[in-house]
């Protein structure tokens, strides 16, 4: 069975989806003008706008950090670890590479999901890919797909993987047994959970912002006192990116490819853009500007901070460090402890096992929160089957502080590789409502007006969103 799984985790990741999302970034990078760097002065604007909120949704900051809540986790510490270890020096660079341009498919997701969101029985509002594919183009069959791969990809496998990652961190660090951490965070989670939407966005809004600043502090502080080898790590990753590092030993083409796939798997799983799931969070926010696109670039920032600078962070620990070594086993999260315990000293494991706990416990919250909106979707949203649906969840963190590590990540990739064939393929599809929507917004902008979505402007977009969300009557 394990066999079968990482064949099948290799179909996925070395023949289809590295060439998919690198097309899907690329086509969205010069379809929308370079906008996640031409304009991103601009991102950082909404950013700091976007605080206000309405009775049926959470402000864009509040969306901004649960997408940033899931985002920020075991990929950036454990994953980072991971993909050094398997990949080489040269996965950071395919990690960055498929950041930056993947901001400009998470402008297109999140731009879709609030442009086609609606509202639950609550008032609350709902959306995601699940939504556009049903609105946009007029395939539920292909939401429910999407869906389907969404609920068992991050109401089950990514919480077993962020709980794994924590129950390790501690057992490093305190010597404490699995099991124990494991209960913990099964009644930790379940307090907020059973809390709702709101519950969770505000939970995400107070603790993503301190844990993010207090581990770049640390890895600041690190790269401040190796300065001077700095320059060196970044020859070694762009070296190890391109062979130059294997070209000797005559295995260039397998580094690079082992470096590229490595990278663009744990970027993917770190920053998410392309995938569909920061959108489900997205389409929760009132958004400021009043426009689609505004949220769309509140969540590319997200994907430049998760990857760019906090995913470098914990490549810089590593790679500054004497502790990657080929073949040690020492990998994953006691990779990131045992470099930062050589930087700073024994504190630095218990550092390290303290921030994979709200990094991944943020992550567990805000994961679960994705799938009840997909759950929704599905119209299973009576009280006893949710009732039912939070205790697997609940289960599954359980298992995951008590498995074993390559299971679960290959697990992982898999159904995350699912979920971004379905929602890459929908946005391409939906790629023009995109472009106008975006050039929509620069047009008012540039006019000097405030962005406001006025659906009556676009003859498809009238027809095909939800009625009494966008519409003024």
């Amino acid at each position: 069975m394990i066999d079968i799984i990482n064949s099948i985790s290799g179909l996925l990741w070395g023949h289809i989806l590295v060439y998919l999302l690198i097309a899907a970034g690329l086509f969205f990078t010069i379809k929308l003008k370079f906008i996640q760097f031409v304009q991103f002065p601009h991102m950082i604007k909404v950013m700091f706008n976007s605080r206000q909120c309405d009775k049926n949704g959470i402000s864009s900051f509040q969306a901004f950090c649960t997408s940033l809540a899931a985002r920020v986790g075991t990929g950036n510490m454990a994953g980072v670890a991971v993909a050094l270890y398997l990949g080489g020096a040269g996965a950071i660079f395919w990690m960055w590479l498929i950041a930056l341009i993947g901001m400009a498919t998470s402008f297109a997701e999140s731009t879709l999901a609030q442009a086609y969101k609606t509202r639950d029985e609550h008032g609350n509002f709902r959306g995601g890919p699940a939504y556009y594919m049903q609105y946009g183009l007029g395939k539920r069959w292909m939401g429910v797909i999407f869906s389907l791969c969404l609920i068992l990809a991050f109401g089950l496998v990514f919480n077993a993987v962020q709980s794994n990652s924590i129950a390790a961190a501690f057992k490093v660090a305190f010597d404490i047994p699995n099991y124990v951490v494991g209960l913990v965070l099964v009644v930790g989670s379940g307090i907020i959970i059973f809390g709702g939407l709101k519950t969770i966005s505000r939970f995400a809004e107070m603790v993503v912002p301190f844990m993010a600043l207090a581990y770049l502090l640390v890895a600041l502080y690190v790269c401040a006192t190796n300065a001077a080898e700095l320059p060196t790590v970044f020859m070694r990753i762009i070296n190890s990116a391109f062979g130059i590092e294997q070209a000797g030993a005559g295995a260039i083409g397998y580094g690079v490819m082992q470096a590229m796939i490595q990278g663009i798997k744990r970027g993917l799983f770190s920053n998410e853009a392309g995938m569909g799931s920061a959108a489900n969070a997205a389409a929760t926010a009132t958004p400021n500007p009043p426009h689609p696109a505004s949220q769309g670039y509140v969540q590319m920032l997200g994907v430049f901070i998760d990857t760019v600078v906090i995913c470098s962070a914990t490549a810089a620990l590593i790679l500054l460090s004497d502790q990657l070594v080929a073949d040690s086993g020492v990998t994953g999260i006691a990779l990131t402890q045992a470099a930062l315990e050589e930087h700073v000293g024994s504190w630095g494991a218990v550092f390290v096992a303290i921030a994979i706990l709200f990094f991944a416990f943020t992550s567990i919250v805000a994961n679960y929160s994705y799938a009840e909106t997909n759950l929704l979707f599905l119209e299973h949203n009576h009280e006893y089957g949710m009732l039912i649906f939070r205790i697997i969840v609940l289960a599954m963190v359980m298992f995951g502080s008590v498995s074993e590590l390559g299971l679960i990540w290959t697990l992982a990739d898999i159904s995350m590789g699912l979920m971004a064939i379905v929602n890459v393929i929908a946005l391409f599809m939906l790629s023009g409502v995109v472009i106008w929507l975006a050039n929509d917004y620069s047009a008012q902008r540039k006019s000097g007006k405030l962005p406001t979505f006025d659906p009556a402007k676009n003859q498809q977009l009238d027809k095909t969103i939800p009625k009494g969300i966008w519409h003024k009557s």
